[in-house]
């Protein structure tokens, strides 16, 4: 049976209505929750950025069942690794065998705001490995030394670890990251129902890992608003490329999404309230060979979108 769950957006919401989501998520019939980590959102009319690991422990007080998995924690520049190291065990401990430590690259819009050099991606998935290894160490609880090519750690021991260590699940939108997450990762996340890069993963030691998928959507009664909705919301999904790695401040990919319309928009987000669509939008992730599916909704119509896939979309994958 599929797991379908709901994707909190860090960029969208405040903290306490993410806590205040989840919840109704959870009564809705979700099974767990994907949570972005951002420093900026990606544009200014998206309006949030909360800090994950706080939202984290209010939602494992807020929530009796849901599975939390970061999409994703980039431990690698903004945060160095030993403090995700702590920042994850701790969650994990007030979250038992319902914490997952999604970890990606990241990007510049997040990671260069302590004036630290982005450097090119080969590099920063040396870093990302790296990082993965120094944090699995300091989960040994032993007191860790580290000289690496990326990192220093000296002297430092986790005290506070969980019974059962989070698994690591590891992001990636190309072959080479998705071939990193089957060699090093518990698991591989990805925003696209790509069954190339799955394959990849599988083939890289992947199978058997968990594959956890995440998508948006508009829903609302009105589908021409719901377009409106999203693209005003979300033109960034759109943009090709390296692009969303590479720019650095909302304004530039507000500059960049200038090109973008409301069509292209809405030929990538389901918006409406057709059910067949938005159970299709979900079973192409399960086609490609994804085994977890968490879906985000675009905009304020929160408790609408939650009546309707309690009613009509999640009874289809039981």
């Amino acid at each position: 049976m599929a797991k379908i769950g709901y994707f909190l957006s860090s960029e969208e919401h405040s903290a306490p209505n993410l806590v205040q989501f989840a919840v109704a998520a959870e009564e809705a019939g979700f099974q767990g929750l994907w949570i972005s980590d951002h420093f900026h959102p990606w544009n200014d009319a998206q309006g949030q950025s909360p800090f994950v690991w706080s939202t984290i422990g209010a939602l494992a007080q807020a929530t009796k069942r849901m599975s939390v998995t970061t999409a994703v924690t980039c431990p690698t520049i903004r945060i160095h690794p030993a403090i995700i190291a702590q920042a994850a065990a701790t969650c994990a401990s007030l979250l038992p065998e319902r914490f997952s430590l999604g970890v990606g690259t990241g990007e510049a819009l997040n990671e260069h705001i302590l004036g630290d050099r982005w450097p090119p991606l080969g590099t920063r998935m040396e870093m990302l490995e790296e990082a993965i290894e120094v944090i699995r160490t300091l989960w040994s609880g032993d007191t860790v030394t580290h000289h690496g090519a990326h990192y220093t750690v000296e002297n430092a021991r986790i005290y506070s670890l969980p019974k059962a260590l989070p698994p690591i699940l590891v992001s990636g939108f190309g072959p080479v990251a998705a071939r990193l997450a089957g060699r090093v990762g518990e698991g591989f996340c990805c925003v696209k129902p790509d069954r190339e890069l799955v394959a990849a993963f599988e083939e890289a030691g992947g199978a058997g890992k968990r594959k956890q998928g995440g998508l948006k959507v508009c829903w609302g009664a009105d589908e021409a608003e719901a377009k409106r909705t999203a693209h005003r919301l979300w033109p960034n999904d759109v943009l090709p490329g390296q692009m969303a790695q590479e720019l650095s401040m909302p304004a530039h990919f507000e500059q960049a999404s200038a090109i973008v319309t409301e069509t292209m928009v809405a030929d990538q987000v389901v918006c409406g309230n057709d059910v067949d669509r938005h159970v299709d939008a979900i079973q192409k992730y399960l086609d490609a060979g994804f085994d977890e599916v968490y879906v985000g909704q675009i905009g304020t119509e929160q408790q609408g979108f939650f009546d309707f896939y309690r009613s009509e979309v999640l009874p289809r994958f039981r």
